[in-house]
């Protein structure tokens, strides 16, 4: 950050093109006032001003090993300006490197304690780092200091519904709202806690009022789209969903073909790429279109490598590509999400018919073989969702919101005449596979190389228990029963207020009634298992 004024210049024959370098840099003129304070360097290579603003210079333009290296020369020659030590510590948390950033911003307190933009920063990077509670701290000290601090209240506001403070993360988004009622990315933001709290009217107000200030906010209308789908409400839902090729998330893998996108219009001799986006999930619940569109279409289908094998086997594609090889040419391109909307998929129309997918029958009978020597009704478990896509904030407090720690699984040992069997791969099963005494669960997870070996495997199960993953869906489209251990704050797919689901005919919905208390859902689950393993069928049917 550059000060209002310069700090004290040393005293030499060139503090008049140090000021002059200086008044460039508050005036934008950087090119000119990067070169003036090199040549006060060749001149003073100790002169440690110049060294502090050539590299808050380099910082902006992105030069940040650059901007470290002239910064810490400073330092080195001056370390008690808690600025130096700020901005540093600025450099090092983009450069990746949180440790030295946060070190250097607490410094920085040791040296001002009032100083905000230390505080704020340091809030910023120990976030990142995971230390929640002391990043809370540091937002509140900013407010503290500076009351009118709209970022600070927004990020301190987004920090406690990380944590799913929800009432607390609004008084805080409402709070930056009176000090700065335009801000578009505040109204977002309340409007993702109060999506979480189950306000979904109130969530979409807010969504539109970021859209209303903002018209091309990606987010927001994409997150438009997600509740009118979780709604019920497909025609605008799709529509506003196409959005998400915008978002900082998804912008990145937008696929630059020549081909247009298929839009629902008649197709006759053209080929027709369908490609596959997001995670592997999506793509097994909306692979169900590629049937439906067979009979009037040449299909090449794009999927990932895991994918492949099982997909082979789905009716109606032409070739089937793995994600990264070579395509075949094609005319039409659609990307398999986008496919409801090109049908006109409205809740009463999804293409509900199971089985759309297969295993392979010689698989799926080496693994009966063996599952047959298991006593009792074969249950396959799921409790973590996939974490190899997840990188940011979000999408991690995703991963955690939907998975269950095998410790919690306790009430399930209680059930007798079943053998569980899990589906969980080490990967996504977090540091430990510890369950509790007397939960029995057979693994055969690492001779599962690709979701066609599971395929096999669950086609040999009675029922498949899963939270939110690919697997749910897998055994879903394979048109096996499955009960899906639902988070409260459920994904779009889901549907509001409903135990079954109209994407899959034999899946059941065990639901959250509370943020985070799985204790109930796997409650209401042993209750199931109980009435199933005592003769009650009617346990395997959707509700």
């Amino acid at each position: 950050m550059l000060p209002d004024r310069p700090l004290p210049l040393e005293a030499a024959p060139i503090d008049g093109l140090f000021a002059t370098a200086f008044q460039h840099h508050q005036s934008g003129r950087l090119a000119r006032a990067e070169e003036l304070y090199r040549q006060i360097l060749a001149i003073n290579p100790n002169h440690v001003d110049s060294l502090h603003f050539l590299g808050l210079i380099a910082h902006q333009a992105g030069r940040f090993d650059v901007a470290i290296n002239l910064i810490g020369r400073a330092i080195a020659l001056n370390g008690a300006v808690p600025e130096f030590h700020n901005n540093i510590g600025g450099a090092y948390h983009i450069f990746g490197k949180l440790d030295k950033a946060i070190s250097h911003f607490r410094r920085a307190l040791a040296l001002n304690p009032n100083f905000v933009e230390a505080h704020f920063n340091l809030g910023k990077a120990l976030y990142v780092q995971g230390d929640i509670n002391e990043a809370i701290e540091q937002y509140q000290r900013v407010i503290t200091i500076k009351p009118d601090h709209v970022v600070a209240y927004n990020n301190l506001a987004s920090t406690l519904y990380e944590c799913g403070k929800y009432d607390q993360a609004i008084v805080h988004y409402q709070r930056a709202l009176s000090l700065e009622p335009g801000n578009s990315e505040v109204f977002f933001n309340l409007g993702l806690v109060l999506r979480a709290q189950g306000h979904l009217d109130e969530a979409v107000t807010h969504y539109r009022r970021a859209v209303a200030l903002r018209p091309d906010f990606a987010e927001a209308h994409t997150n438009i789209g997600q509740a009118l789908l979780l709604s019920g409400r497909f025609e605008e839902g799709w529509k506003e969903y196409e959005w998400r090729w915008k978002t900082n998330q998804m912008s990145g893998e937008t696929r630059d073909f020549s081909a247009p996108v298929w839009n629902g219009e008649a197709i006759g001799d053209r080929v027709i790429l369908l490609h596959a986006e997001q995670g592997f999930g999506d793509t097994l619940q909306f692979c169900r279109y590629v049937p439906l569109l067979s009979d009037s279409a040449r299909i090449v289908l794009e999927v990932h490598p895991p994918l492949v094998r099982l997909l082979s086997r789905l009716r109606g594609v032409l070739e089937i590509v793995a994600r990264g090889d070579r395509l075949p040419p094609f005319d039409l391109h659609c990307p398999l999400l986008s496919l409801p909307r090109a049908f006109g998929t409205t809740l009463d129309s999804i293409p509900s018919a199971v089985p759309y997918l297969s295993a392979d029958p010689t698989l799926a009978a080496s693994w009966r073989e063996r599952l047959d020597r298991l006593d009792g009704l074969r249950v396959g478990l799921v409790w973590a969702s996939n974490p190899d896509s997840l990188q940011d904030a979000a999408r991690q407090r995703d991963r955690r919101d939907k998975s269950i720690s095998p410790d919690q699984l306790s009430l399930l040992a209680e059930v007798r005449e079943l053998s569980f069997v899990s589906l969980q791969k080490a990967e996504a099963a977090g540091p430990t596979r510890k369950f509790p005494a007397g939960l029995v669960v057979h693994d055969w997870t690492d001779e599962l190389e690709n979701f066609a070996d599971t395929a096999a495997l669950i086609d040999g199960l009675d029922l498949v228990i899963s939270v939110d993953t690919a697997v749910a869906h897998l055994a879903g489209a394979l048109g096996k029963p499955v009960w899906l251990m639902n988070r409260f704050d459920t994904d779009w797919r889901w549907l509001l207020n409903r135990d079954d689901s109209p994407w899959y005919p034999l899946l059941r919905q065990f639901r959250q009634p509370a943020p985070g208390d799985w204790i109930s859902v796997i409650a209401k689950v042993q209750d199931a298992l109980r009435r199933l393993v005592a003769g009650d069928r009617d346990q395997l049917r959707a509700r």
